[in-house]
């Protein structure tokens, strides 16, 4: 029916009309069509939320936590619930095209973008990720799975070949698509990287398996610059080409259409796909079609849903001797340690990226939580990040107003001021720019807290220079070597210059970036003062913790570790922070240590303490959540969607490039059930704050299975019981076992409860290169339940479905 309505819309177009369409018309806009009743579509990055157009710290968003924190939940409802808070968002900006969720895997625990993605597991990546869509979709918002496949790592992702075998690339990295899918996803994003020789913009998995045979009639888009051909391109099943103006389409396509190279039919499928998302978003004037979606605005209980989504996706490792949760009433003085704590990290770097309005950190929640009942002391502990920090409203202020911030001047050519503005932070990512605009100038009037040598930076490509009271002590040119999007616009390299200064009087700083062709977005105007002495500060962290009753440890990554565009080198956690927890943890048995990061990191110390917390990057209620669990009100809901341990097993990093991804159907917990060690922490795991009885499993059939567990702690609590399969003596290549289900148990202290998993046939399928297709080997297959992927206490046969 949509089709029959669409058709004549296309048919009303010219040549040079259609293909217009597709390709943006800005950077963040697609072309809008009058003659037929189209507007444009505004797209935005997500997937923690919804930024809008652009970077601009005065447009603030609702920050979620990061997708490791909301697939840790296992909770789809939740999920859902958060999904429609963001379509809500998108509405509020004007956004008909959210660039979210990601849908890549956690092949290997050195990924540098793993916080924008789910799990190890495709399933539990497919069962989130479709809970996501379903949410913001509801809000009549498309969501957009990404990145149309195999982009698991960020070393040369533009440009990466990643080599996966068929069955590989169907049951592990293709799955999560076609749970997306079968949501009913209306946008999917092709990747950077090439899968299996072809770049994913002009490979045929864009049409078998995704147009043809799993049906999606939706608007194939592409990765920001990643449409590089014109023939090869528009002759796949790619649609939309971002940003605009696109110079491999536009121009370059119509002349390819005209000599007969790609068939005006192609650009018709992808014209028509276009409308058909309009038609879904409230883009496209048709009969019986709204003029728009009523804008939205915070509702009240926005800050609780973020609130109890933070606890939801804590995952608590260990709790020796029950030490959570926290007895409020009986504590005097409570030590909270670690330069996390204070500021804690709430989002991973790079274009996911948003501005929250307000962020509660973890000593802020403590503090709100134990107000009038018990003391909290603060230290640092020591400083953990070499990047330069951009100057903000707290140490900055605009030297023509007064006002926090800083003062953002574009010049022309003759150094002439074209515009000004004030602006709340230093780090600049898209300044307005007037059409004579040669350079862009930040400048603040800082006031030392403390004297001595101060670190002052500025990061840009292109010509920079940094001025201090009016002299010169930076100017250099900054030549580009990237083509990389994240590292252009938003991770520029700085320039950085000791000066000494003194307390009580303001100092100027004046930055200058000229705006030269291809230099990117960014310019940054940064300072630091003195840094902390480790020893110094290590000693009075356990001091604070030895004369505490309680000492209460944040540790996690920083920008440099953990950000798109760039993986990591190892999983240790930068600085002295292991030094940190095993000084904190001898001055205080009664330790409990905060892990901040958005993936697995190396933990020597974890043995030794007592209680052990991951928080991912918990969103702008980090602190109000992380209280909630620790002194008892919320229980940690998580579960690990990763294996944890202290090294990698699969590497990250193209040979001549060519990443080969050789373990094949092994990764994460598939991977060490065949290795003689064990990790540290494996998938699925998480402890609440009461115990469970695994009792009985029965399979009715192959696709319904019961299980019966009883709560035998002290508390009410919820267990996410956990099914998996095995093929005892199979004769196709398997992992030794695989996530086929899970569900939820809730039960009071005592209380005995049964639940039912309901499995798919796809659980017990194999793909077979040989016949191209999901194959089912008959015989006995072994179902296996129990709270993490190597604790399975229950066990029984069935045949296959």
């Amino acid at each position: 029916m949509i089709d029959d309505e669409l058709d004549p819309l296309v048919e009303k177009l010219d040549l040079a009309q259609k293909v217009r369409l597709l390709a943006g018309a800005t950077v963040w806009r697609t072309h809008a069509e009058p003659a037929i009743g189209l507007r444009e579509m505004l797209t935005s990055d997500g997937p923690v939320g919804v930024r809008g157009e652009g970077w601009d710290e005065r447009h603030t968003s609702l920050t979620l936590p990061s997708p490791t924190g909301l697939a840790a939940s296992w909770d789809e409802e939740l999920v859902e619930r958060l999904g429609a808070l963001l379509a809500a968002e998108a509405r509020r900006k004007g956004v008909r095209v959210l660039l979210a969720p990601n849908l890549n895997l956690h092949r290997s625990a050195l990924g540098g973008r793993h916080f924008e993605c789910f799990s190890e597991d495709p399933l539990l990546t497919g069962r989130i990720g479709a809970a996501y869509i379903r949410g913001v979709q509801s809000g009549g918002v498309a969501a957009t799975a990404k990145h149309f496949t195999a982009n698991d790592s960020e070393t040369d992702r533009m440009t990466v070949d990643a080599r996966v075998d068929a069955q590989t690339l169907h049951e592990l990295y293709l799955a999560p698509f076609e749970a997306a899918i079968e949501a009913g996803v209306w946008v999917v994003m092709s990747a950077y990287n090439a899968v299996n020789g072809t770049t994913m913009s002009e490979n045929t998995l864009l049409t078998d398996p995704l147009k043809s045979p799993w049906g999606f009639d939706g608007v194939v888009i592409s990765d920001w610059g990643g449409v590089r051909s014109t023939v090869p391109s528009a002759l796949a099943a790619q649609d939309l080409a971002m940003p605009g103006p696109n110079p491999c389409w536009g121009d370059a396509l119509l002349a390819a259409v005209e000599s007969g190279e790609v068939p005006e039919s192609a650009v018709d499928d992808k014209v028509r796909r276009i409308l058909r998302l309009a038609m879904r978003v409230g883009a496209l004037d048709l009969e019986e079609q709204q003029d728009d979606v009523t804008p939205a605005s915070h509702e009240s209980g926005d800050t609780a849903l973020l609130r109890q989504a933070v606890a939801a996706g804590c995952v608590l490792l260990r709790n020796e001797g029950g030490l959570l949760p926290l007895d409020a009433r009986k504590l005097g003085r409570v030590a909270v340690i670690g330069p996390n704590a204070a500021v804690a990290r709430i989002q991973g770097g790079g274009s996911a990226g948003v501005y929250p309005e307000s962020v509660v950190s973890p000593l802020d929640g403590i503090r709100v939580a134990l107000s009038g009942v018990a003391e909290v002391a603060y230290a640092p502990g020591m400083a953990t990040s070499d990047l330069p920090t951009p100057l903000e409203a707290a140490n900055a202020r605009d030297p023509r107003t007064g006002e926090p911030g800083v003062l953002v001047r574009i010049l022309d050519a003759d150094e002439r001021e074209v515009h000004a503005e004030h602006r709340l932070t230093g780090r600049l990512l898209e300044p307005t720019l007037a059409e004579a605009a040669a350079t862009v100038e930040v400048r603040a009037l800082l006031r030392p807290g403390v004297a001595g040598e101060w670190r002052l930076a500025i990061a840009g490509w292109g010509r920079v220079s940094l001025e201090v009271d009016g002299t010169l002590l930076l100017d250099e040119e900054i030549p580009r070597n990237t083509d990389d999007p994240a590292t252009v616009h938003l991770h520029p390299p700085f320039r950085t210059v000791s000066v000494p200064l003194g307390t009580g009087a303001d100092v100027e700083l004046v930055a200058r970036r000229e705006l030269a062709h291809d230099t990117g977005r960014a310019t940054v105007l940064a300072a630091d003062p003195p840094r902390l002495d480790d020893d110094r500060e290590l000693a009075a962290a356990a001091e604070l913790a030895r004369n505490s009753d309680v000492a209460i440890v944040v540790v996690g990554t920083t920008e440099e570790i953990e950000s798109e565009g760039r993986d990591r080198t190892g999983l240790d956690l930068p600085g002295r922070q292991n030094d940190l927890v095993a000084a904190v943890a001898a001055a205080n048995p009664r330790t409990v240590v905060l892990v901040n990061s958005g993936g697995p990191i190396a933990m020597p110390w974890h043995t030794r303490v007592p209680a052990l917390l991951l928080t991912w990057f918990p969103g702008q209620q980090a602190g109000h959540g992380l209280a909630d669990v620790l002194f008892g009100a919320a229980e940690p809901g998580g579960r690990l969607p990763t294996t944890w341990h202290e090294t990698a097993i699969a590497a990250t990093t193209p040979v001549a490039g060519v990443l080969d991804y050789a373990e094949g159907l092994h990764i994460g917990y598939r991977a060490w059930a065949q290795r003689a060690d064990s990790p540290a922490y494996w998938f699925g795991h998480g402890l609440g704050y009461t115990t469970w009885s695994y009792e009985a499993i029965s399979a009715d059939d192959p696709l319904t299975v019961r299980v019966r567990l009883r709560n035998t702690g002290p508390r009410p609590g919820r267990e996410v019981v956990q099914l998996y399969l095995s093929r005892p003596h199979t004769t196709v290549p398997r992992p030794h076992h695989w996530l086929a289900a899970y569900t939820t148990a809730t039960a009071n202290p005592g209380e005995s409860t049964e639940v039912t998993l309901h499995l798919t046939a796809r659980a017990y399928q194999h793909w077979s290169p040989a016949h191209a297709s999901w194959q089912t080997e008959p015989g006995s297959f072994t179902l296996s339940a129990g709270p993490n992927a190597n604790a399975l206490p229950l066990a029984t046969a069935t045949e296959a479905p």
